[in-house]
């Protein structure tokens, strides 16, 4: 475990803030004209899978922020 602070932590928010509203507004700006048309059950399992596809990547930046490599730690 680690004793000193490290910047990895606040960048990291900061990071995945700005990771997050960009990927909001590409999703809230192309995807409606995409699938508008389409029946509403079908809207919302896309909408739905848009809003779980972001999370994905997010447990190996967490690891990321925690330890500054983005491989998973070894369990002894």
């Amino acid at each position: 475990m680690r004793t000193e602070p490290t910047a990895r932590i606040p960048l990291g928010i900061l990071a995945l803030l700005a990771a997050l509203s960009v990927y909001a507004l590409v999703v809230a700006r192309y995807v409606p004209d995409l699938i508008g048309a389409w029946p509403t059950l079908g809207q919302a399992a896309v909408y739905l899978v848009l809003g779980i596809v972001w999370l994905l990547p997010l447990k190996r930046f967490m690891v990321w922020m925690e330890t500054g490599s983005f491989r998973l730690p070894k369990q002894n």
